[in-house]
């Protein structure tokens, strides 16, 4: 008989739920006591560190005590009529529905729209679909969009239930419409009782929707900033999920593994995902698997380095490969002369673009590489030094 392949039991791309959701209990617990209170709340973190994982496990633990959540993703809403429709559909599906258990009764709030939607139902899941026509004239979709936004405050107060509205890559507001923000502020203040909850990706945006005080946003929602996971926490997770998978690994390994990632959650999975497949079954995995392992995010990461790297400009391609040498101070005249970088002005405007596209960040002056795994592989691929 075939022995059963174990699965790897780590976690990355996808969204990390249940076992595969790395600590975060703090965090976990304070946005889902904000939920329950009403309290509007901001998640500011830098790319790929948790934040809709976080939401999700969250939104499943308050579901289960009779919050009701509805989430939209602006990403994939580049229209006002889009985002109707997506409003539309999980107001729906996530707070009309479970209050109304007859279904004509659950899109009865949705039959005096201003502009009435499409509803088409899937033959295969019996789901419901809306879709809004452009409108003739922009008031209105505008009271549309006001009108559907209004809904998860009536329908939850009606039924005396508390409700959410989660709102993910928010900074996606101001490419759909210049005056979108307004439109939501003006609803979402009168809304005490419904928690917001503001996910993005591109944080200088989201903090200046945020901090700017000319913004309609500005100091309108709790901040909870996502930092990397402490050491800890972290290590006891891995060696635990290393055991689930049938394999273990040495302290020491671990150690390296976070002191290369940070704790950063999304670079952790995927190094600890590649170390585990590096590690045969019921072995313990070793600094020689460790190399292996990072020769394998390193190739498996090629394309979209290859890209970002394609899209720098050359003073741009200069600080990076200087910083991915040595995290410091750019602007100072012995780094610069160290690695051969032109004018502080010209550094500077290259660290302002690099820090907007996140692959950078800094304080006091002090620069290093965010996006993970680039620096290793800049020094593997530009300068030719090979991880060891």
């Amino acid at each position: 008989m075939t022995p059963q392949r174990l699965t790897n039991p780590f976690n990355f791309g996808a969204l990390a739920l249940d076992s595969a959701f790395a600590d975060r209990e703090g965090e976990l617990d304070e946005l889902t006591a904000d939920i329950r209170n009403g309290q509007d709340v901001v998640v500011f973190a830098p790319r790929r560190s948790g934040k809709t994982s976080l939401i999700w496990r969250a939104a499943a633990q308050l579901d289960s005590e009779g919050v009701l959540v509805a989430q939209v993703d602006l990403m994939t809403t580049p229209t006002k009529e889009s985002l109707a429709a997506a409003l539309a559909k999980s107001i729906h599906e996530q707070i009309a529905s479970p209050l109304e258990r007859v279904r004509e009764r659950a899109l009865a709030p949705f039959r005096g729209l201003t502009v009435q939607p499409t509803i088409k139902i899937d033959p295969e899941d019996g789901s419901l679909s809306f879709g809004f026509g452009v409108a003739r004239r922009q008031a209105e979709i505008d009271a549309t969009l006001e009108r559907l936004l209004e809904l998860p405050a009536e329908l939850g107060g009606g039924r005396n239930r508390r409700t959410a509205l989660v709102i993910d890559e928010f900074q996606e507001v101001v490419e759909i419409d210049a005056d979108l923000p307004k439109l939501l502020r003006s609803v979402f203040q009168h809304q005490p009782e419904v928690a917001h909850v503001y996910l993005g990706s591109k944080q200088h945006i989201m903090k200046r929707i945020f901090n700017d005080a000319n913004e309609p946003f500005w100091r309108s929602a709790k901040a909870i900033e996502l930092g990397p996971i402490p050491v800890a926490p972290f290590a006891e997770f891995i060696a635990e999920r290393f055991e689930v998978g049938g394999r273990e690994v040495e302290s020491g390994v671990i150690t390296e593994l976070l002191r290369r990632t940070g704790g950063h959650p999304y670079a952790t999975q995927e190094f600890c995902y590649a170390l585990w497949e590096q590690t045969a079954p019921q072995e313990t995995a070793s600094g020689a698997n460790l190399v292996l392992a990072l020769g394998a995010v390193l190739r498996s990461e090629h394309a979209h380095f290859s890209l970002l790297w394609d899209a720098a400009s050359a003073v741009q391609k200069q600080v990076l490969r200087a910083l991915a040498r040595e995290p410091g101070h750019p602007f100072s005249a012995a780094y610069r002369e160290r690695h051969s970088l032109p004018a502080a002005t010209n550094v500077q405007k290259a660290l302002g673009a690099l820090t907007k596209r996140e692959l950078v960040s800094g304080e006091a002056g002090a620069y290093r590489i965010t996006e993970p795994f680039l620096a290793e592989w800049l020094r593997a691929n530009i300068d030719g030094v090979y991880p060891d």
